[in-house]
């Protein structure tokens, strides 16, 4: 028999949450929470973040003396492109459909919701845990932004949103920059008088072209998403849009390599002669903790407890934790053993869903420990 978590995360994988649509799946969440006894709160973010969903609050009050815990998943998933349709075969879980599983994150939900009802079922002694449930993630960590984070008492916690081996605590995540970048040129008849126009799509494929993408170097990346332009194959197109991105664990690197991106833009425009407009906007800003940090320290103890070897490593990608960070809390980013996230291979252990709910509640135990 499949244990309750694992029965759960395929319910909740099969409901499709992509960001900005998360309403049935948090409906779900809230129910087995209220089935739990108790509270849920949900914010008024939904109007915010331009979404159909709010973050979702629910407490569960402490019995002991200790360090109150935050667990934050976020409800959202990158889009489908068919229906998750979760089966487990020879004791992992993937879709049967060729697109995302969505155990990024719904593991992490199924993991802290079987948590919280153990908790309460068995009657464990906590010093207070906090259960955090965030909309579109995905798409820039846009619901914990708009939460109110002086809301929580919690000033440790975290979130397992890293595709690695249990037992991995990230202990960094980079800076992240976004450009939005459109070239003005002049249109023209491509066959007739293309000396008149000017190629707001050369200009644009100069410029990246002048870019140094992909790996810049050990701590720094950058990439361009998306390219749109043009009307007609024979018209000189007089408009083209790209969406680049930089991120480093290093800020002062990060706007090193922003300004060189930033250079290649306005060079390609005036060899062009293209007028050029760039929208700079910060997605997000990293952090590092230390070994000895309290939130890492307890993570490195229940995992230890729960029979994980421990080892720490930086990310390249960042959390609902970067946010929580931001804001002056400690919120760790802990690998849950989920794989191939974003891509129809995603799969994720039945060992690895169970482990984790061990991991939580060794968290729960340690956290109770822990003076305040």
């Amino acid at each position: 028999m499949a244990a309750d978590v694992v029965d759960l995360f395929c319910e909740l994988a099969a409901v499709p949450s992509p960001p900005g649509h998360e309403r049935e799946v948090a409906d779900r969440v809230a129910a087995y929470l209220r089935d739990c006894g108790l509270t849920v709160d949900e914010d008024g973010a939904a109007s915010t973040v331009e979404g159909d969903t709010g973050n979702l609050l629910a407490r569960i009050a402490p019995t002991a003396e200790g360090e109150p815990l935050l667990l934050c998943a976020h409800l959202d998933t990158v889009p489908a492109t068919d229906a998750v349709e979760p089966e487990l075969v020879d004791g992992v879980v993937r879709n049967k459909r060729d697109t995302i599983l969505g155990a990024d994150d719904k593991a992490a939900v199924a993991v802290m919701l079987e948590t919280a009802r153990r908790v309460l079922a068995e009657n464990r002694p906590h010093a207070g845990i906090e259960l955090l449930f965030t909309p579109k993630e995905e798409v820039g960590l846009i619901g914990a932004d708009a939460f109110d984070h002086t809301r929580l008492t919690s000033r440790i916690g975290y979130v397992y949103d890293q595709a690695a081996p249990i037992g991995t605590i990230v202990v960094g995540a980079p800076f992240s920059q976004a450009l939005e970048v459109t070239f003005h040129g002049r249109a023209s008849h491509a066959g007739m008088y293309p000396d008149e126009g000017r190629s707001a799509i050369a200009a644009a494929a100069r410029a990246i072209s002048e870019m140094r993408l992909g790996r810049v170097d050990e701590i720094s990346t950058a990439n361009v998403g998306t390219i749109t332009g043009g009307t007609a194959a024979n018209i000189v197109p007089e408009w083209c849009s790209f969406l680049a991105e930089a991120r480093s664990h290093d800020e002062d690197h990060l706007a090193d390599l922003v300004q060189a991106m930033q250079d290649a833009i306005t060079f390609a425009a005036g060899v062009a002669e293209c007028e050029v407009e760039t929208r700079m906007r910060k997605t997000y800003r990293g952090y590092r903790f230390a070994k000895t940090d309290r939130a890492v320290a307890l993570a490195a103890a229940a995992l230890t407890k729960a029979g994980h070897e421990v080892t720490y490593e930086l990310s390249g990608g960042a959390a609902d934790a970067n946010v929580f960070n931001e804001r002056g809390l400690q919120v760790v980013n802990l690998a849950n053993g989920m794989a191939d996230i974003h891509t129809p291979d995603e799969h994720i252990a039945v060992e690895d869903l169970e482990a984790m709910v061990e991991v939580t509640l060794a968290l729960v135990d340690e956290a109770r420990r822990a003076p305040q």
